[in-house]
């Protein structure tokens, strides 16, 4: 199948190159017959106004063509030299963009074909988890499993050459081979997960300073909107931009309930989908927002102090390991060392 894939990828290789070749002759020989055709023209103005100088000056004639015959070559000739500096530009700018264009149709014919081979289903699976990432490199689901299937087919050979390059034998390789085919079934989804953590905990730390702002502004009379604008204009972050992303869904026609799912799918959060499913609640039944934000604030901020509880509980714990294995063998080694030396010595001089 690898031999397969890279004999397909050579030969796809060679026939763009050859492309490339002939689109280039075809428009160089353009730019020449225009270059003539030009040039040509400009010749045959020379001529005709060297006729009319003649029959006009009559006895002068002779010696107004001979002046004029001269400037119409020189014309003719400058026609020429600015033709070539122009067929040498275009030919350098075909250079420059006819590989870019030629490598963007190609992209975007094969993320279209690829599109459509993708189900829906498992394309929205990829974007939900793309978008709780925070959307890496700007990438859609198509990106990301063009990504993959590029990764399964170079990541095994590129191992398998490493592999050869150290003098490895055939089960080496092969067992090189096998390990790069696992790092590429597992670094992408592995990347997604580790950006998803860490967008998680960076909206966790700003989630109590969202809230109070939040109170604050619906204490002030201002609507749920009005408040969600006000802290979008005052707050940056995660948080701040997934609001950002909620209001202008609802700007577009959504519900406010869908638009707050939509953060809550988007946020691997527990204390976000609490929030949000009293947000919800609260709206439904009638109650008073500022009284259930009031309250959500005291709860995450107890829950951020009994994290911290927590965290510090773990440290003795943390720290044993590195404490048995570096810290005691190094003291016992400056404390009984000499002690041990000396009695070496002490029994080995004894008769």
């Amino acid at each position: 199948m690898l031999y397969a894939a890279f004999c397909m990828t050579v030969t796809l290789t060679i026939y763009a190159l050859y492309a490339l070749g002939e689109e280039r002759r075809s428009r160089l020989k353009r730019r020449l017959s225009h270059v003539k055709g030009s040039a040509g023209s400009a010749g045959a103005g020379a001529e005709s106004g060297l006729e009319g100088r003649a029959a006009t000056a009559g006895g002068g004639a002779s010696g107004g063509a001979v002046e004029g015959g001269p400037r119409g070559s020189g014309e003719a000739h400058g026609a020429r030299q600015s033709g070539g500096n122009t067929l040498e530009d275009g030919e350098g700018e075909e250079r420059g963009t006819l590989a870019a264009r030629f490598m963007r149709s190609s992209w975007r014919k094969l993320r279209r074909s690829f599109s459509r081979r993708l189900q829906e289903r498992q394309e929205a699976r990829i974007e939900l988890r793309l978008l709780q990432a925070g959307r890496p490199f700007q990438m859609t689901p198509v990106d990301y499993r063009l990504l993959q299937l590029t990764l399964l087919a170079g990541l095994p050979v590129l191992v398998g050459l490493y592999g050869l390059v150290l003098g490895m034998g055939i089960g080496g390789i092969l067992l090189m081979g096998v390990v790069g085919l696992l790092l590429a079934l597992l670094l992408p989804g592995y990347y997604l997960t580790l950006k998803t953590r860490v967008r998680s905990k960076q909206a966790l730390r700003e989630l109590p300073d969202v809230l109070d702002l939040l109170t604050v502004s619906l204490e002030a009379g201002l609507g749920f909107d009005a408040a969600l604008s006000k802290l979008i204009s005052k707050k940056e972050g995660v948080l701040a931009g997934e609001f950002r992303r909620c209001l202008e869904e609802i700007r577009l026609g959504k519900t406010r309930r869908e638009a707050l799912t939509g953060v809550k799918e988007r946020l691997v959060l527990d204390e976000l989908r609490v929030l949000i499913g009293s947000i919800l609640q609260a709206e439904k039944l009638g109650i008073g927002m500022v009284q259930v934000l009031r309250v959500q604030s005291q709860e995450v901020r107890e829950r951020r102090k009994q994290r911290a509880e927590e965290e510090a509980m773990k440290a003795p714990i943390k720290m044993l390991f590195p404490l048995v294995l570096f810290i005691f063998p190094s003291l016992f080694i400056v404390l009984l060392g000499p002690a041990v030396i000396q009695f070496i010595e002490t029994f080995s001089n004894t008769p």
